[in-house]
């Protein structure tokens, strides 16, 4: 049996670091480390990624989109860059925002979830503006396999604000409600639950109490997004030590040099790692 994921995310980042790396080959990144904008490009760029990375990084985050739009050929690279990722020792988290009702939302479990599922990985991200029941197949297939789940709580695209941060009939930000119901499913997991949160780095002081969380928060936007480490302790406080900073861009502009790339990643865990004990 796979152990749960709170204690292999608190095992990864005592062992590793507490840092994400995005893995997003947008076309004007392939371009930019010289590769063509195709599945070829896209295989040479995971490659890279695995062996700057997953040995050394706790986490890594594929974005989904970006194989996907290069269909069943890029679905593949996905595959073997999770598969790769995880057999070097660093958590797969794939970014898929996926959230939908019933069967579908079954299908989307067995999808990234389920063993034996090229496209499984250690944890995926969900949307609940559905409602945060909808994901109940998601969240009770990741608990079952040992894996974990990152639910949108408050992003930091200004879009998000009108939903996020409106206030139900009880007053409560839906933020607020997103994070007191992964809190209820994480209750009396030990040392954490398997259902995470992701919000971003660049939001500001928030109202949200993550008091009774006891899981892991996803902080995208930490380096060229412009996040810094006194946004981190702005923004989660307390909370700190349980946040996993997230840097896509400025560790990726290093590349195509793996030993750059390598280099950069290490830099960016190691200025995190005295605020992350907080």
């Amino acid at each position: 049996m796979r152990a749960p994921f709170g204690a292999r995310v608190t095992t990864a980042v005592s062992l590793r670091g507490p840092l994400c790396v995005g893995i997003d080959p947008h076309p004007a990144l392939l371009d930019a480390w010289g590769l063509p904008v195709n599945a070829e490009g896209l295989a040479r760029f995971a490659e890279t990624c695995v062996e700057a990375f997953a040995g050394e990084i706790a986490v890594v985050k594929p974005q989904s989109a970006f194989f996907e739009a290069h269909g069943s050929a890029g679905v593949a690279v996905l595959e073997r860059l999770i598969a790769a990722c995880r057999a070097a020792g660093a958590l797969v988290l794939l970014d898929v925002k996926r959230g939908d009702i019933g069967s579908t939302m079954a299908a989307y479990a067995a999808a990234y979830l389920g063993e034996g599922s090229p496209l499984a990985a250690d944890a995926v991200t969900l949307s609940p503006f559905l409602g945060f029941g909808s994901l109940d197949p998601a969240l009770d297939l990741a608990e079952q396999h040992g894996r974990g789940v990152f639910v949108l709580a408050l992003t930091s695209n200004k879009e998000g604000v009108s939903v996020q941060r409106a206030r139900t009939d009880g007053e409560v930000t839906v933020a607020q409600t997103m994070v007191d119901e992964a809190a209820a499913r994480n209750a009396g997991a030990s040392p954490l639950g398997h259902v995470g949160l992701v919000i971003g780095a660049t939001v500001g002081r928030t109202e949200l109490d993550l008091s009774r969380l006891n899981g892991t928060i996803l902080a995208p936007g930490f380096g060229a997004q412009g996040a810094g480490l006194g946004d981190l302790r702005s923004v989660f406080g307390s909370s700190l030590k349980h946040v996993l900073p997230s840097s896509s861009r400025d560790i990726l502009r290093h590349g195509p040099d793996v030993a750059a790339l390598r280099a950069a990643a290490l830099r960016v865990r190691d200025s995190l790692g005295a605020a992350h004990t907080v």
